[in-house]
């Protein structure tokens, strides 16, 4: 699916994908993130640590509510994370939180109201 922006020169229209690999290279940015996670449920109890190439397959877009045209559809984006071992987790959750919603608002114009952090692992960063 992709995502409609009205701008005074037309309709832009911004795929999903797109959305996706620039909040996982803005959540890589932030310190005590290791990496993204699958989405996928732990395999063997160890979360799997994707690698930079990958990190839009550890983000998820979620859409709530009417799907008619013109009617405001909200955009939900969960985003599954490995932090750093030794770090709190709730200001990496935090401060992920903030740069993916500054990062989607000032390079394409997309008002986000929930990202949803799931910490899947804490690792030692390499």
């Amino acid at each position: 699916m992709t995502v409609e922006l009205d701008t005074e020169y037309g309709k832009i229209y911004v795929a999903d994908e797109v959305i996706a690999m620039l909040a996982g290279a803005a959540a890589l940015e932030c310190y005590g993130l290791v990496g993204m996670a699958t989405r996928n449920q732990f395999k063997d109890g160890i979360a799997e640590l994707l690698k930079r190439d990958n990190s839009s397959r550890g983000v998820e877009l979620v859409r709530v509510g009417p799907e008619t045209a013109g009617d405001h559809q909200e955009i939900i984006i969960n985003l599954y994370i490995i932090v750093s071992y030794g770090t709190k987790i709730s200001v990496v959750a935090s401060n992920v939180q903030r740069k993916v919603k500054y990062i989607l608002n000032d390079v394409i114009g997309l008002k986000i109201e929930t990202i949803n952090i799931f910490v899947q692992g804490v690792r030692v960063a390499t």
